[in-house]
């Protein structure tokens, strides 16, 4: 009897698994910085952690739908890919929202509370965009992810910096620029994530590949 690798569907089968695993795992370490950086971000009155931390429940709930799409088609993929991306649009939204609330009501943050935080988060997402790395071209579904785990980094790095900023001229204005920049920053994402996946929808459904590395690893195989 043949050995199942040398079965194309045994092969997409095993990626599929594997995809599922990582986006298991990064939807917990989100999660659990959600909570984390949302308490640190209340306490601090830190509009750059707020917006951070609603990042990372974006992202967890990204992670969460893509997980259902490994297994799905390229088009199934693609729609999923467009939700997404109005979820990263929504958060861009909700921190301009956030800026203009600080703006009407100005304060300066506990940059040592930001500072700490952010270098933790930066230790989370960095493990996240680690095993994320091996999956970044595989389909729209896991580029998509991709983008957003790439985000969660300078976004980190974003506050890191405004925490620095508030401490060295004792203002909240950094704070409030860092957030201002993140929303750029969804939003540009967004628009990314929105292309991709109109580009996969527009195409013909007959030349539409759902994971074109398992497909190259099966033709290297039959070499």
């Amino acid at each position: 009897m043949a050995d199942c690798c040398e079965n194309s569907a045994c092969t997409i089968e095993a990626l599929v698994k594997r995809q599922s695993t990582t986006l298991k795992i990064v939807l917990v370490i989100n999660a659990f910085m959600f909570f984390v950086e949302l308490a640190a971000g209340l306490i601090s009155n830190s509009t750059s952690l707020l917006s951070d931390s609603l990042d990372n429940l974006g992202d967890a709930m990204t992670y969460g739908v893509s997980i259902y799409a490994v297994d799905r088609g390229a088009r199934a993929k693609a729609k999923v890919a467009m939700f997404k991306g109005t979820l990263i649009l929504l958060a861009g939204l909700f921190v301009l929202a956030q800026v203009a609330y600080r703006l009407a009501n100005p304060v300066v943050p506990i940059y040592e509370t930001m500072g700490l935080i952010s270098i933790l988060a930066l230790l989370a997402n960095s493990t996240c965009l680690w095993l994320l790395w091996k999956h970044r071209e595989e389909d729209v579904n896991m580029s998509s992810v991709w983008e957003c785990s790439r985000n969660d980094i300078a976004s980190n790095l974003s506050v890191f910096v405004a925490a620095a900023a508030v401490w060295a001229s004792g203002s909240g204005w950094p704070d409030v620029l860092i957030a201002l920049a993140l929303a750029a920053m969804f939003v540009r994402s967004a628009i990314k994530v929105f292309r991709s996946a109109l580009t996969e929808l527009n195409r013909p459904e007959s030349v539409s590949v759902s994971t074109p590395v398992a497909v190259q690893f099966i033709k290297r195989k039959k070499v």
